[in-house]
């Protein structure tokens, strides 16, 4: 005797229920469904109906069910097109070649989002690579395409590179970074390739419709040479923005190795005193606790050269405190000047580099542009490799990069969400 389960209740368009049963052993509940002969025999290669040849019987695994695992009997119909091909018909709820249903594969894609891949392989009984394929497939039907040549009303981008593992497989990401812009765009990625070559960004820029790529006023970057070539070659009137992030950045590897220096030639007294002051040195002064600031006071107090470095290092912070590029040059050259008295050749090389970087860093007072939106991206990236435990796969690495773009404002869980939650 059948049951007369509403379509809308268990969402299986097409089938008809027969059967529920739950083995208490293997704590699996099947739904065994015959095919809804209400529904008319659509060719899925031709979209026009045809001719039943057979029904076949499919087993697919849908989400867990009041703590069970649940395994559905479905049936559909081969259908014999005019041309004499024979084509298993369309099915709703499960796509083409799947064992799984769609709800399935959301809720999987969903927890891989937030946790790791081995985490979700645990909780749902699959292995790793069942569900990095899962989840692979979801966000290739999902996520909306990256397609440069729609691109409108840009202003300032923003480039930057990430690795995939430390040292291997970079790609070059592209960030819209108009932050007065009134759109779900507005600090968002909009393309990502695998590579860091000029090539890879020259092909993003010539993708670019030419009104699009006019309206570009300027792009920021790291100190990369490749990037700078292709900016200079596609976007010819846009500027260059080096970014305040990757110039202190580059300032402290300067700084550290110059306080390895001073340990070198350090006694044994003043020694003690290095060791362990890199984040002293590094910190802003005001994170740090009473007793680290009375240790850094002593350190810079007996050392010179580290105190004329982290005087130094203050002062070049207040450089992006100029209103005018102007200004902002005037300035970078009196602290260069200061860093060429000094005999520490680490400071040295580091104010020759921003000499031959003044212009891009002094944009930064036309445009103001900062990397915040994208090192927010590559903290989230970071968890990405984490949770993965390392990704082999770049195309799938690629696709959760772009998910991050993604506001996560949907149920893993429900279709439809109907409570507004506080």
């Amino acid at each position: 005797m059948g049951i007369n389960i509403p379509e809308s209740i268990l969402c299986l368009k097409g089938q008809r229920v027969n059967q529920i049963d739950c083995n208490e052993l293997t704590n699996t509940i099947t739904i065994s469904c015959s095919r809804d002969k209400r529904f008319a025999f659509i060719d899925p290669a031709t979209h026009s109906v045809g001719t039943i040849n057979r029904y076949v019987r499919r087993v697919v695994h849908d989400a867990p069910l009041c703590g069970r695992r649940v395994q559905i009997e479905i049936e559909l119909a081969e259908v014999l097109a005019f041309d004499g091909k024979r084509h298993i018909e369309h099915c709703d709820f499960v796509e083409r070649g799947y064992y799984y249903t769609k709800r399935f594969c959301r809720l999987v894609s969903g927890m891989c989002r937030h946790m790791t891949i081995s985490a979700v392989a645990r909780h749902l009984g699959l292995r790793w690579e069942t569900v990095k394929n899962i989840d692979k497939a979801y966000l290739e039907h999902t996520l909306p395409s990256l397609h440069p040549e729609e691109l409108t009303d840009l202003k300032y981008i923003g480039v930057d590179e990430v690795a995939k593992a430390k040292g291997h497989d970079y790609m070059t990401l592209v960030y819209d970074l108009d932050s007065n812009k009134d759109t779900a765009r507005s600090g968002q990625l909009i393309w990502v390739h695998p590579g860091r070559k000029a090539e890879v960004l020259s092909q993003f820029l010539k993708m670019l419709p030419e009104s699009t790529k006019k309206g570009i006023l300027a792009v920021a970057m790291d100190m990369a040479p490749s990037y700078q070539k292709a900016v200079r070659e596609d976007l010819p009137n846009a500027d260059i923005v080096f970014d305040r992030f990757h110039v202190m950045q580059n300032f402290c590897k300067a700084m550290d190795n110059q306080r390895r220096a001073e340990f070198r030639k350090a006694d044994d007294a003043q020694k003690e005193l290095i060791i362990g002051s890199r984040y002293l040195l590094l910190k802003n002064a005001d994170k740090l606790s009473e007793e680290q600031n009375d240790k850094l006071k002593i350190l810079l107090h007996e050392n010179q050269n580290i105190n004329s470095l982290y005087i130094l290092k203050e002062q070049l912070q207040t450089l992006w405190k100029n209103t005018t590029a102007a200004s902002m040059e005037i300035a970078l050259e009196a602290w260069c000047q200061l860093a060429d008295e000094t005999d520490m050749n680490h400071l040295k090389k580091f104010a020759a580099s921003l000499r031959s970087h003044k212009v891009g860093i002094c944009n930064y007072a036309k445009y103001h542009l900062t990397s915040a939106r994208i090192e927010a991206g590559n903290v989230g990236i970071g968890l990405i490799r984490k949770r993965a435990r390392g990704i082999r796969d770049t195309d799938y690495f690629a696709l959760k990069i772009r998910q991050l773009s993604i506001p996560d404002d949907s149920s893993m869980f429900y279709d439809k969400v109907a409570w507004v939650t506080s």
